[in-house]
């Protein structure tokens, strides 16, 4: 099952975004950007005994538009079930999401392999200035027609400084 997180799941968050990532680092900046208030949004899969088997997070970035762009960052499964489509089942709900909440423009540092499949592109952030530009990682999906066809800059939340 996937659902908006609630407050009583962050602790399971937490402890299954370090294993995913095997550090602290990641699940540190999901806990800062919720103190922050920069979460547009959280997303989890649970089991049915209600274990937290993933989770994906989109926050806001700060662009030179009236357009909302987000940053999706982390997409956590825990390790023993990685590659079951977990993540994949995520994306796909973390997207429709996003466009519910009126999201026009996705932006990533990811997995050139695994991205693509849902649509994202490098070239399709090529006109996106960041911190991250010009890597094969940083990649951008429109969400809407046109939100990524002129050039855009984006500043990310502060927790992603540390």
């Amino acid at each position: 099952m996937i659902r908006h997180a609630k407050p009583d799941d962050h602790a399971a968050i937490s402890t299954l975004v370090e294993a995913a990532f095997g550090q602290p680092d990641e699940a540190r900046l999901v806990e800062e950007l919720r103190a922050n208030g920069d979460v547009i949004f959280e997303l989890v899969a649970k089991a049915e005994d209600g274990a937290v088997e993933g989770h994906v997070l989109y926050s806001r970035l700060w662009a030179d538009s009236v357009m909302l762009y987000a940053a999706l960052a982390p997409l956590s499964v825990a390790p023993t079930l990685q590659k079951t489509g977990i993540g994949s089942r995520l994306m796909t709900a973390s997207l429709v999401t996003a466009r519910e909440f009126g999201v026009h423009g996705v932006i990533l540092l990811g997995h050139p392999g695994y991205y693509p499949r849902f649509g994202f592109s490098a070239e399709a952030a090529s006109r996106v200035k960041s911190p991250y530009s010009g890597s094969p990682s940083f990649m951008a999906l429109a969400l809407e027609a046109g939100a990524l066809d002129e050039p855009l800059t984006i500043a990310y939340a502060d927790a992603f400084s540390g």
